[in-house]
């Protein structure tokens, strides 16, 4: 008997089509800034609140006021916030030299000579440097830029940013913030304030942080260890009883943004500054009641449950999982199922780390679709503790948010097949026909309880006449004609409730014929080449 398979997910694996999980994303120059599904983009106002929040509080000042870092006018001859420019895409890159080479991005940079500096062309700060091209949507950002007299630039440190990507910096590197992340995204503009909602996460500083950092930041610049420091990337958030009411309409704008989006711990500066880009449309004196703010009202964030996976922005989504069908994996039918069955859950809301549940029994879940699925898919085996059963009630758990209940009706076995190849293991196809009298291996699933009893998730190993075998009969038929079962039990080396039949094919006619798998009385037909 042969034991090659074809892989389950040929057959198993849907195609799937990303979707966004919050409102429309933040735009700049005609770019939105990162996929809407992006952390910088998502509201955090429903997350639990970090176990060290009030140490990390107390850390940065519990007492010390909020402050604007931005704002309209010069200070000390330069603009107050850090400033950005978008060029086209045809504005010549120019070379740039780093301090810290090994962990800047390198490949030219498409700043004009005349670009906006924070602080100005005399400052002795940051001296940060943003450039979007627009017909590209790649943002340039520079820490410590200097512009030298041959038309390059000297920067501390540089990244590289496309903004139509979740994608992170590589674990460990800087840019041109500590963290590691991007400043853009955080900036609060006052186009942002006008349009009455902010819907992006701040940026802000702290004096002293961890010498660690959590998603989605990339970096540490710290030598403390103490657990009371935050890390970089800690997000914080405005607390939601805070009353904000006595604050003129556009402060109330940026506090709402605060609550419901929060701001990220980007890099080592004064307590509470939030960042922001510079605008003559600012009204400084407006600005000024965010002093009004202390530390005591924000709070740390527990983000963690965002997290797709630990090199990406993306984040899960945040709606409630549903389930819209429950199907045989191999045939996608719907109907009864069997113990023992592979089963397709289409739903949405699904993420990885998706488990199942068939009345007080999990399910092995051999695939669940990443975050930001529509139509989102499971796979899942049926237990076989569900065998003797007139019905079960199955569940979806993601995270802790559980679907509505779904009764299913059990039965003794419900057949499918994920494949039938041919005696050389090609698939079987009309220009891969198969000859009359040879042997198909079908690929198949739902054959019921088996001898020996079916154990959730166990792999088929050992000699063959040891394999569990289907508890009710198997026949088929190809074009009518009985096929004779060579062998109908475990796919060795796959997990129980893949099963294997070798059948022997009859002698007929060449063309296309129905070949009806027929267990115990419970039949599937698929349509199978003949030469």
């Amino acid at each position: 008997m042969g034991s090659r398979v074809c892989f389950l997910t040929i057959a198993v694996v849907a195609l799937t089509v990303a979707v966004a999980v919050t409102a429309e994303a933040q735009s700049v120059a005609g770019c939105a800034v990162f996929p809407a599904n992006n952390i910088w983009n998502a509201p955090v106002d429903k997350l639990p609140v970090d176990a060290n929040s009030d140490h990390y509080v107390a850390t940065i000042g519990a007492t010390r006021p909020a402050h604007p870092d931005f704002g309209s006018g010069l200070w000390n001859g330069g603009p107050i916030g850090i400033p950005f420019i978008d060029v086209p895409g045809t504005q010549p890159k120019v070379a740039v030299t780093f301090d810290y080479d090994s962990g800047s991005d390198h490949g030219g940079y498409p700043v004009p000579p005349d670009a906006p500096i924070e602080g100005g062309a005399a400052s002795g700060g940051d001296r940060h440097v943003l450039v979007v091209d627009r017909d590209h949507c790649v943002l340039y950002e520079l820490f410590a830029a200097y512009p030298q007299s041959d038309g390059s630039w000297h920067a501390g440190s540089g990244a590289i940013f496309d903004l139509k990507s979740n994608a992170l910096r590589p674990a460990t590197w800087t840019s041109a913030d500590a963290a590691g992340l991007p400043i853009l995204p955080g900036l609060l503009r006052y186009d942002d304030v006008a349009a009455g909602e902010i819907q992006h996460a701040l940026r802000f500083t702290a004096p002293q942080t961890r010498n660690t950092y959590i998603w989605p930041a990339r970096h540490e610049a710290s030598d403390l260890t103490a657990v009371n420091f935050p890390p970089m990337g800690q997000r914080f958030r405005l607390k939601a009883g805070l009353d904000i009411s006595g604050y003129s309409p556009p402060v109330q704008v940026i506090l709402r943004g605060l609550k419901k989006y929060g701001m990220i711990l980007a890099d080592n500066g004064s307590s509470w500054y939030i960042g922001g880009a510079p605008d003559d449309r600012w009204d400084n004196d407006a600005l000024h009641q965010i002093t009004q703010l202390r530390g005591s009202d924000f709070e740390a964030v527990d983000e963690s449950s965002l997290r797709v996976q630990p090199d990406s922005a993306a984040v899960r989504s945040t709606a409630a999982p549903a389930v819209s069908a429950v199907v045989n994996a191999g045939s996608f039918a719907p109907g009864a199922i069997a113990p023992g069955e592979i089963l397709t859950i289409f739903g949405s809301g699904f993420n990885a780390d998706a488990k199942v549940t068939f009345g007080d029994t999990a399910g092995m879940v051999i695939y669940a679709s990443p975050g930001q699925i529509n139509p989102g898919q499971i796979n899942v085996v049926a237990p076989y503790e569900i065998d003797g059963k007139a019905s079960t009630s199955m569940t979806v758990d993601i995270d802790g948010v559980l679907t509505a209940p779904q009764t299913l009706s059990v039965a003794a076995a419900a057949p499918g097949i994920f494949i039938v190849l041919n005696q050389d293991y090609t698939a079987n196809s009309a220009a891969r026909p198969a000859v009359a009298g040879s042997v198909l291996i079908l690929y198949a699933t739902g054959e019921g309880q088996t001898k020996p009893a079916g154990v959730d998730g166990k792999v088929a190993t050992g000699a063959v006449a040891s394999l569990p075998k289907p508890l009710l009969p198997v026949s088929a038929t190809v074009g009518g004609k009985t096929a004779g079962v060579m062998y109908a039990g475990a796919a060795p080396g796959y997990i129980a409730g893949l099963m294997q039949i070798n059948l022997r094919l009859p002698g007929i006619a060449s063309g296309s014929s129905p070949l009806v798998l027929n267990i115990g009385g419970f039949t599937t037909t698929v349509s199978v080449a003949i030469r």
